[in-house]
C-alpha cells in the first residue's frame, strides 16, 4: 500500500484528505505544522507528500526544501494564494506540481494518481489493471549516455561523471524525455502533456520553472553546459555535449 503524508494545518481539510485518500487505497499519515511533517516525513518514508503552502513553526516553501536536501520524495503542494509568482515560487522550491484551494478532493486524487506514475510508481492501489509499473519505459533496462552525463531510465538515476544528480520526478521526467530525442524540440504545450499527463490551461510558467531548476543542477556540475537551450517562441531542445545546435 502507497503512503501518503498529508501536511496541513486545517483538520477539516486534512480530515477530508485522509477520508478520500484512503478510499482509494493509500495509507495516510498527517501533521499539523511544518516541523512536525519534517519529523515525520524522515521517520516513516512516504512514497508522496501533499503539502500546504501556509504552515505554522515552518511554513510550506522551507519544508519542501528541506525535504529536498535529503529526499526526492514527491511532492503536491497546496496553496490558498491566487497569484502566480506564489505557485511558480513554490514549484521553484522543489514541489513537482500544485493545487489552489479550493479544490475538489477527486482531482486532488486525479493528481496523486498522475504524480507517482510518472514517477515510476503504482498509480492506483487495489484497482486491477491500472497499477503496475506505470511507466513502461522504465521495464525496458534504457540507458542514455552522452559523454559524462548518464541517464539511467529504469533507475531513474542521473551522473555527471561520478557526481550524482539528485533531481525531482518532473525534472528526471523532462530530461528523460528530451534527452531520447536529441535535437528535438519540445514545445511547452507537449511537454506538459507528456510530463504531467494533463493540461495547466496554458501555463507554461510550469515548464519553466522546472527547466530552470533542471539547469542549474545540470549546469553546477561544470562538466554539462547548455544542454538544454530554449527555442524561443517554441520550447525547449536537449542538446548533448560536445554536438552543435542546428538553430
Amino acid at each position: 500500500m502507497m503512503k501518503i503524508l498529508v501536511i496541513e494545518d486545517e483538520a477539516n481539510i486534512a480530515q477530508l484528505l485522509r477520508l478520500y485518500l484512503e478510499q482509494a487505497g493509500y495509507a495516510v499519515v498527517t501533521a499539523n505544522d511544518g516541523i512536525a511533517g519534517i519529523e515525520l516525513h524522515a521517520r516513516e518514508k512516504p512514497d508522496l507528500v501533499i503539502l500546504d503552502l501556509m504552515l505554522p513553526m515552518l511554513d510550506g516553501m522551507e519544508v519542501c526544501r528541506r525535504i529536498r536536501t535529503w529526499a526526492n520524495t514527491p511532492i503536491l503542494m497546496l496553496t490558498a494564494r491566487q497569484g502566480e509568482e506564489d505557485r511558480i515560487a513554490g514549484l521553484d522550491s522543489g514541489a513537482d506540481d500544485y493545487l489552489v484551494k479550493p479544490f475538489s478532493p477527486r482531482e486532488v486524487i486525479s493528481r496523486v494518481k498522475a504524480i507517482l506514475r510518472r514517477a515510476g510508481l503504482y498509480s492506483s492501489p487495489g484497482v486491477e489493471g491500472e497499477g503496475h509499473h506505470a511507466d513502461e519505459k522504465s521495464a525496458s533496462g534504457e540507458e542514455l549516455s552522452y559523454g559524462p552525463l548518464l541517464i539511467n531510465i529504469p533507475a531513474r538515476r542521473v551522473t555527471v561523471g561520478p557526481q550524482a544528480l539528485s533531481l525531482t520526478v518532473k525534472e528526471f521526467d523532462l530530461l528523460a524525455l528530451m534527452a531520447k530525442a536529441p535535437d528535438r524540440v519540445f514545445t511547452r504545450e507537449t511537454l506538459l502533456n507528456q510530463v504531467w499527463g494533463y493540461s495547466y490551461l496554458g501555463d507554461g510558467r510550469t515548464v519553466d520553472v522546472h527547466i530552470g531548476t533542471l539547469r542549474k543542477k545540470l549546469e553546477s556540475t561544470k562538466q554539462v553546459q547548455q544542454v538544454i537551450q530554449t527555442v524561443w517562441g517554441v520550447g525547449y531542445k536537449f542538446v548533448p555535449p560536445g554536438m552543435e545546435s542546428s538553430s
